[in-house]
């Protein structure tokens, strides 16, 4: 166990307090029922105003009362500025952070220090003492990605980071193989977990999410509604079609034009559409509801997400992994997201959705939605990063990225990550939760998103 530093002491402390400003009250705290200032979920992921479309589908898929679904949705969005908080203080410590139970009440924070385990629980998580700290294991994971080529790669084709295991998982057609892998990348065996799998990955080329769109003979989904300046579009995954590849629209009327598309190593894509096209900040939902967007803040592992893809429609699951690595027989892609959501060929591109946040679109999986199974999303905050596009929502603003403003160096458009540091208005903040800035969601008036300097 490293030494316990007076800075570590101090971290500990600064816990302590920022339990206080998160909750008002211990007893909120040790209840589990701290929730940020201005309500439940303020500024974060539009938890007290979920759709019903939503609701009926969590209730449905992963066997909610109506009450549990309602508790839940909200319980993630204070759980995700809580850990925020608590990643911000802890540093190097920081093992991971995830929520668990039907209503996912229950808030566990990871760390490699056992004096961190009081201010953890004072800030209403449980405490995790786990032998790897997050970085250690990003690290361990980036090497097997970097060695995970060839024929190795379609034997172990999925990778990532574990935080409830606090290890490394390998994915693995057989033990063989995942040993030959970790050896190649020189990774400490006891950072590494072993999951043998018949899964074979594969992007779902004949996919839609959300409403339908064509590329020549192919069909995929529309992502989310995004701008580029006074352009129009919206974005979906790379494998759909190729930068210059032309599409056609649900009603079968000309739609757009592929700007830019990468894959593999991400599946990311936008299509600039013809002005006949409106982008709106929705969803396509249960039984032809809409779902809204209100913006982008990254749902935490464990928490709840819904899919919208043409062929199956609107299915709900967990998030299980961020930062996953899927080798698929076109190559591997790196930075998706691994979830219990099941999808099928046509789903692709199409919409991921936590609470009223958008979180990806549909790359590829295994299964099926009659016997189950496993999908993965690339992340829509980097998608949007990448393009330097801006996510349609309910909360618009119409400033573009890199936009100036007077106050500070604080802009919407831009993609802010936890830890990141803005001025606003004269005062220095530091970022609780990954989001693209709204609008609605400036330093001042978010405290879910934003922490004091």
């Amino acid at each position: 166990m490293a030494h316990r530093s007076a800075g570590a002491a101090h971290a500990a402390l600064t816990l302590a307090t920022a339990a206080l400003l998160l909750t008002g009250t211990p007893a909120a705290v040790a209840a589990g029922h701290g929730t940020p200032p201005g309500g439940p979920a303020a500024g974060a992921r539009g938890g007290d105003e979920p759709s019903p479309a939503l609701l009926r589908a969590l209730e449905r898929d992963l066997r909610l009362t109506p009450q549990q679904a309602q508790r839940r949705l909200s319980n993630e969005a204070d759980a995700g500025a809580r850990a925020g908080h608590l990643q911000l203080a802890l540093g190097k410590t920081f093992a991971g952070a995830w929520v668990r139970g039907d209503d996912s009440a229950h808030l566990t924070v990871a760390t490699t220090e056992a004096a961190d385990a009081p201010a953890i629980e004072a800030a209403g998580a449980d405490a995790e003492v786990v032998r790897f700290g997050l970085a250690e294991l990003r690290d361990a994971a980036a090497k097997l990605d970097r060695a995970a080529t060839g024929t190795r790669a379609l034997d172990t084709p999925v990778r990532y980071v574990d935080i409830r295991r606090n290890r490394v998982t390998v994915q693995a057609s057989a033990s063989s193989a995942a040993e030959a892998l970790v050896k190649a990348a020189g990774v400490d065996r006891a950072l590494v977990n072993v999951a043998l799998s018949p899964e074979r990955p594969r992007a779902l080329y004949d996919i839609v999410g959300g409403d339908a769109f064509y590329i020549g003979s192919g069909r995929c989904s529309v992502g989310f509604s995004v701008t580029k300046g006074e352009e129009q579009g919206f974005a979906t995954a790379g494998h759909c079609g190729q930068a210059g590849a032309t599409t056609t629209g649900y009603n079968m009327v000309a739609q757009g034009t592929f700007q830019a598309s990468t894959f593999p190593g991400q599946d990311t894509a936008w299509v600039k559409t013809g002005t006949d096209w409106t982008a709106t900040p929705q969803v396509r939902g249960a039984a032809g509801e809409n779902v809204q967007v209100a913006g982008s803040t990254q749902a935490m592992v464990g928490a709840a997400v819904c899919r919208s893809g043409s062929t199956t429609g609107w299915h709900c699951g967990e998030i299980e992994q961020h930062d996953t690595s899927v080798t698929y027989p076109q190559g591997t892609v790196n930075g998706v997201t691994r979830t219990t959501v099941c999808a099928e060929p046509g789903d692709s591109g199409g919409s991921f959705i936590s609470g009223s946040q958008a979180q990806g679109v549909t790359s590829g999986g295994s299964g099926d939605c009659t016997s189950g199974g496993t999908t993965y999303y690339q992340p829509i905050n980097p998608l949007l990063e990448k393009y330097e596009l801006v996510l349609k929502t309910t909360a618009q603003d119409g400033t573009t990225p890199g936009a100036e403003t007077d106050q500070g160096s604080w802009a919407p458009g831009h993609v802010y990550r936890t830890g990141d540091e803005v001025t606003y208005d004269g005062v220095t903040y530091h970022c609780v939760q990954t989001h693209q800035a709204q609008g609605a969601s400036r330093p001042t008036d978010a405290p879910a998103l934003w922490e004091r300097a």
